[in-house]
C-alpha cells in the first residue's frame, strides 16, 4: 500500500485530497497543525469507510514539530511514496468593515512577509528536507507543492491574464518563491525516480477564499493527478488547469 503525507489536511483541498487518495488505496498521514482538528478529520474519513488514515501533528513553521512528525511516521513506515506540501496561508487581513486589506508593495509591513513566507516557502522546504530520506526509499517518489497561477511572473505581467488585477505582493511573491524552490528541487533530483511539480488547484471555495470559487472536489483532483503520475510524466513544471485547460495544464513561470 502506498503512503502519502499531506500537510494542512484537516480541511479544504488537503482534506479532499486525502479522501480521494484513500479511495485510490493509499495510506494517508493526515497532517494538521492542531492535532485535535486532525483527529476529527480522520474520524470523519473513517466514518465514510476510509480507514487507512492517521492524523499527525505537524506545524510546518516549527522545526521541532516537523522533526517530531518525521520521527512518528518513520516509526510506522520505512517508505513515503508521496509528499503533498499543501499547508499555506494568504496573510491577508480583514478590516473592521469586512473588506480585505490590500498587500501593497509600498505599505505592507515586513512582518507580514515573514509570517507568510514561514508557512508558504520555508514550510515546504522544512518538510521536504525532513522527509526526503523516506521518499528516497520509494520506487516512484512524488512531491507536489501547492502553488498558484498567481505566482507566475509571466502571467502577472500580462494584462490579459484573468487575475491580472488581483495583486497582493506578499502571497503572490511567496508562491513565486515556492515555484523557484520547486525548479531547484526537481533539478537536484533529475537523475532519480522523483517527480517534483508545482500545482495550482485554481480558485476554490474553501475557508482560504471565503467559500468563493470552484468545487473542492475538482481542485483536489487536479492536485492528486501529479501525485499519481507515472515515470514518463513531467517534473519541474508548473500546472494550472483553471488557467490553461488545453489538456496539459502547464503554465509559464
Amino acid at each position: 500500500m502506498k503512503t502519502v503525507l499531506i500537510t494542512g489536511a484537516n480541511k479544504g483541498i488537503g482534506f479532499e485530497s486525502a479522501r480521494q487518495l484513500l479511495q485510490k488505496g493509499f495510506h494517508v498521514f493526515l497532517g494538521s497543525r492542531n492535532l485535535s482538528n486532525g483527529l476529527k478529520a480522520a474520524e470523519q474519513l473513517k466514518a465514510e469507510g476510509l480507514t487507512h488514515v492517521e492524523a499527525v501533528q505537524i506545524d510546518v513553521t516549527n522545526l521541532d514539530s516537523v522533526n517530531a512528525a518525521r520521527k512518528e511516521i518513520g516509526s510506522k513506515v520505512r517508505t513515503l511514496d508521496v509528499l503533498i506540501n499543501n499547508a499555506g496561508i494568504s496573510g491577508i487581513d480583514i478590516d473592521s468593515e469586512g473588506h480585505m486589506v490590500p498587500q501593497t508593495a509600498i505599505d505592507t509591513d515586513i512582518s507580514v512577509y515573514q509570517k507568510v513566507y514561514d508557512t508558504n516557502v520555508y514550510g515546504p522546504a522544512r518538510v521536504t528536507k525532513a522527509f526526503i530520506d523516506l521518499l528516497k526509499n520509494s520506487l516512484e517518489p512524488r512531491i507536489v507543492n501547492l502553488s498558484s497561477s498567481q505566482g507566475s511572473l509571466t502571467l502577472h505581467s500580462d494584462p490579459n491574464y484573468i487575475y491580472y488585477q488581483v495583486k497582493g505582493v506578499v502571497y503572490l511573491s511567496s508562491k513565486a518563491a515556492l515555484n523557484m524552490y520547486t525548479v531547484n528541487l526537481a533539478y537536484e533530483l533529475r537523475d532519480t525516480a522523483f517527480k517534483v511539480n508545482a500545482v495550482s488547484p485554481g480558485f476554490t471555495a474553501t475557508d482560504f477564499t471565503g467559500k468563493n470559487g470552484g468545487s473542492v472536489e475538482v481542485a483536489a483532483k487536479r492536485i492528486i493527478k501529479y501525485a499519481l503520475i507515472g515515470q514518463d510524466g513531467p517534473t519541474g513544471k508548473l500546472f494550472c488547469e483553471e488557467t490553461n485547460p488545453d489538456g496539459t495544464g502547464e503554465i509559464p513561470w
